[in-house]
């Protein structure tokens, strides 16, 4: 006979199967239900408006990412266009690693000591270019919209590839900033320079 579980009288095969599947799951679930939504949709399934799945990446970001330091709360900013705040709104005050997640918008650099992540929602390089110096030595990990993002100084950037968001890495930056991101969500990205994936 197969393996039982001896603490449950009468468990046989079947039962021990679906205790392994469960542990599976419960691992799966563990290790990367939030990393999910970093996937491509299936092919068939309902469209997600794409500043959804931004939001939803952003809040999957915070997941992944250390901060030094710690701290009550985990702060996602947005700078220049407002496009995603209605889709952030859900996810306020919840719980993100042990931190009460909260969204706003800034409109200032010196408003930047507050954010533990910003999306720099803003294509003009120029501008970019002004907010990744300004958050250049603050352990902000900056999210551009870009390919240009993060070789200007961006650590990363969400952009559009066919029918999916994918994103890039330069772990140069999220090292400079004091940053350090989970194995998982590099090997998820589509493109990780600066540094070893």
């Amino acid at each position: 006979m197969g393996r039982t579980l001896a603490f449950f009288p009468g468990c046989g095969r079947r039962t021990w199967r679906a205790v392994r599947l469960r542990r599976v799951a419960a691992a799966l679930c563990g290790a990367g239900l939030a990393l999910a939504l970093l996937q491509p949709l299936a092919a068939g399934a309902q469209a997600v408006p794409e500043p959804q799945l931004r939001a939803a990446y952003l809040v999957n970001f915070l997941k992944y990412v250390e901060w030094p330091g710690g701290g009550a709360t985990a702060t996602i900013c947005l700078y220049g266009r407002d496009t995603l705040s209605a889709y952030l709104a859900p996810y306020e005050g919840r719980s993100v690693q042990g931190r009460e997640l909260r969204v706003r918008r800034i409109f200032q650099f010196d408003q930047l000591a507050d954010c533990q992540e910003l999306y720099v929602a803003e294509t003009d390089e120029e501008r970019q270019a002004a907010v990744i110096k300004a958050a250049a030595r603050l352990p902000v990990l900056t999210v551009g919209e870009t390919a240009a993002f993060v070789q200007q100084g961006g650590a990363l950037a969400l952009l559009r590839q066919d029918s999916r968001i994918v994103f890039d890495v330069n772990m140069s930056v999220v090292t400079r900033a004091g940053l350090r991101v989970s194995p998982q969500m590099l090997r998820l990205a589509r493109d990780v320079s600066g540094g070893a994936r």
